[in-house]
C-alpha cells in the first residue's frame, strides 16, 4: 500500500505539554504517538530548538537528536524535508553525542 502525498499528511496540532505549536503528520498523531504513549509532544519540540546534532537523511528528512532526562537517553526525532513538521520520535539507544 502506498502512502498519500506528503501535503495529504501533514496539520498543524497544538502542543498540549509546552509552549507554541509543533506540526505534526497523521502517522505521527495515528501511530507513533499510540505506540509510544510515554512521549511528550514538549520533547520533540525541544528537540527542534535545543538539537545537540542535525544531520540530513538521503531522502531529505531531517534528524535531531536532544538529551531527555526523563528517559535517560537521546530522543531522536525525525522531520520531514521541511526541518518542522514531527514524522517520528523515538528514545535512541546508540546514539552518542559526537566530541567537541
Amino acid at each position: 500500500m502506498r502512502a498519500p502525498p506528503l501535503g495529504a499528511l501533514t496539520f498543524t496540532a497544538d502542543v498540549t505539554h509546552g509552549i507554541g505549536l509543533v506540526k505534526t503528520t497523521r502517522y505521527f498523531e495515528e501511530q507513533v504517538l499510540r505506540k509510544r504513549r510515554y512521549l511528550r509532544r514538549e520533547w520533540c519540540e525541544r528537540a527542534l530548538r535545543e538539537a545537540v546534532e542535525r544531520r540530513v537523511q538521503p531522502d531529505g528528512r531531517v534528524r535531531y537528536w536532544v538529551f531527555i532526562p526523563e528517559l535517560g537517553r537521546y530522543l531522536r526525532v525525525v522531520t520531514l524535508a521541511d526541518g518542522e513538521t514531527v514524522h517520528n520520535a523515538f528514545p535512541d539507544r546508540r546514539y552518542q553525542e559526537p566530541e567537541p
